[in-house]
């Protein structure tokens, strides 16, 4: 686990949407298969996702984004199989997945305890993929909407067992905020580390702007930020590989990196000038990509909720 949040923040430092379709992969999808796949399903599924194939994980809907297990989609049994319908939005990766997990609800009475997770193949009949959406930023991860038409998925293709979704999908999310933590320290250092540079070549008033006190306290302070975020992401990274209670941490992480983020990538749009402003350079890429972390894989609001509570419980 830690090898692959290292992976997400090396790759985060120069593009933080290759970083993010990494994460996914390895934080979410093949980490679902690992842990619940049946023998059968892993065989099919693992040696291609570490090839050939990538896979997509579809839980938030157009009313179902924070509250996720408010989700619509429904899967009613028939006989051997299931018949799928209803639709995802926000799915990452979707333009490109040949492999959907998919959370609908095999009983709408019993409410989030109906959720299940399904495998569907992209070719599957009655699945369609919409238009990538126009984002602000992380412009090459694909993001789409997804309809489910009677799509039919026989009953050795769920995930897991029965109505345990939401419990495998909160599961997860945990551990993605971790990479979620990554990609954001990754893309705040990749920005810094673009930044620095230009600020001791620069020269106003007959020395370096990195000569001038305003500068170096500013940067000092962002640096500082920094390392402080890496070092929590490091820390939640850790206690999850060691099997420890991680949950706080991870939020802490997600929360705190994602901040930081957005603060690193305005300070060096500041601190290149007019330069900073122009896609000429990569600076104000950084700053459009790195928003998203307030947002994806639980807000920074729902982050400081589940923080508190787990504060209110230790006291």
């Amino acid at each position: 686990f830690f090898s692959s949040i290292l992976v997400i923040e090396e790759l985060a430092k120069v593009d933080p949407s290759v970083s993010v379709l990494c994460d996914i992969q390895n934080t979410l999808i093949n980490t679902l298969f690992r842990r619940y796949g049946t023998e059968e399903q892993k065989r099919t599924y693992l040696p291609r996702l570490a090839k050939d194939l990538l896979g997509s994980f579809c839980l938030s809907e157009a009313e179902s984004g924070s509250d996720a297990f408010s989700l619509r989609t429904s899967a009613k049994k028939h006989k051997d199989y299931y018949l799928i319908n209803g639709s995802k939005m926000w799915i990452s990766n979707a333009e490109q997945a040949g492999l959907f997990l998919v959370m609908a609800n095999v009983d709408l009475s019993l409410g989030y305890k109906g959720i299940t997770c399904f495998i569907v193949p992209r070719d599957t009949e009655g699945l369609h993929i919409g238009k990538k959406e126009d984002k602000l930023g992380l412009r090459a991860s694909s993001t789409c909407p997804l309809t489910f038409e009677n799509v039919k998925v026989p009953e050795t293709d769920i995930l897991g067992q029965l109505g345990q979704g939401y419990k495998y999908a909160i599961g997860m999310l945990n551990e993605g905020r971790i990479g979620i933590a990554a990609q954001m320290l990754g893309l705040a250092q990749g920005c810094f580390d673009q930044t620095i540079p230009y600020t001791k070549q620069r020269v106003q008033f007959g020395k370096r702007i990195f000569d001038f006190q305003g500068m170096q306290h500013q940067i000092a302070h962002v640096a500082t930020q920094l390392k402080a975020a890496k070092l929590l992401t490091y820390n939640a990274a850790r206690l999850r590989e060691a099997g420890q209670p991680f949950i706080k941490e991870a939020c802490m992480a997600k929360y705190f990196t994602s901040e930081v983020a957005t603060l690193t990538t305005s300070k060096c749009i500041e601190w290149m000038g007019g330069v900073g402003f122009t896609k000429d350079y990569p600076i104000e890429k950084y700053y459009r990509d790195c928003k998203i972390g307030s947002i994806y894989e639980g807000t920074s609001n729902v982050q400081l909720n589940t923080m508190a509570k787990f504060i209110h419980d230790e006291y």
